[in-house]
């Protein structure tokens, strides 16, 4: 009974989480963005309307708002492909870092902020977790490695909690071990934690210091997909260095950095 209770209070809380996330995102992008007039004075509020977002994707007015309320009703993956779509899930959160990864920790997108920041790119390792421990690159702007990294194989542990049997996570483990003695050790403490939101403190050589929260959100009509999204924290400037550094004079920058 215990069991089941938590099941559907993680539900609706992943529910609850889409509803904010859908509602937040809609708000953001714009009519003209989306290729519609932009209502003149009749527009009451920024942003798109739940009846255009419908219309755009190609849903029934009415499901859409069912799951912006967030319902537990059925969502195909086309669907809720379409509705990202319209919506840029990934696009729309720029200029700030946001990415998408499998059931694994495995990248399937990410925008171009988290390229920038984060350092994600083609000859970056796919995996998330193994990229935390072997990547030089992510440790060395990371300002509390230490810190973090027993919270991050916590929280993946907790994710392969729910498939214990699964091969495809103890692949991940055997190939996370066999490169990192710091992820075995931790691994071995077997401690579980929720993945949710994590304080990140970063050093970019263009930029310096860094502040964002990364918060996991995880999509009910996809469960094996992950949105990760990270927001600035009002410290060090964080909000106005990342608007720059996806500007054309941070890109610029970027080509030539500072090493370190």
């Amino acid at each position: 009974m215990a069991t089941a209770l938590e099941s559907t209070t993680a539900k609706q809380h992943r529910l609850g989480e889409l509803r904010e996330f859908l509602m937040s995102r809609r708000a953001r992008v714009s009519p003209a963005e989306a290729g519609l007039p932009d209502g003149g004075a009749r527009r009451r509020t920024p942003g798109l309307r739940r009846e255009e977002v419908a219309v755009l994707a190609g849903v029934g007015v009415s499901w859409y708002q069912w799951l912006e309320q967030g319902r537990d009703i059925t969502v195909s993956p086309q669907v809720l492909d379409s509705v990202a779509r319209v919506l840029r899930l990934i696009d729309a959160w720029m200029p700030f870092p946001a990415h998408i990864m499998d059931s694994y920790w495995n990248t399937v997108l990410y925008n171009d902020a988290a390229a920038i920041v984060l350092g994600m790119g083609p000859d970056i390792a796919q995996n998330c977790l193994v990229t935390f421990f072997t990547e030089p690159l992510y440790r060395d702007r990371m300002a509390h490695w230490e810190e973090l990294a027993p919270r991050v194989v916590a929280q993946f542990r907790s994710a392969c909690s729910e498939c214990p049997d699964d091969e495809g996570f103890r692949a991940v483990i055997e190939e996370a071990k066999a490169l990192s003695p710091e992820f075995a050790e931790l691994w071995e403490r077997r401690d579980i934690l929720p993945g949710g939101q994590n304080r990140k403190e970063m050093e970019h050589p263009l930029v310096g210091t860094l502040v964002v929260e990364a918060t996991q959100l995880r999509v009910p009509a996809r469960p094996d997909l992950v949105i990760v999204l990270h927001t600035p924290l009002p410290e060090a400037g964080t909000a106005e260095k990342l608007e720059w550094l996806v500007s054309p004079e941070g890109r610029r920058g970027a080509m030539y950095p500072v090493a370190g």
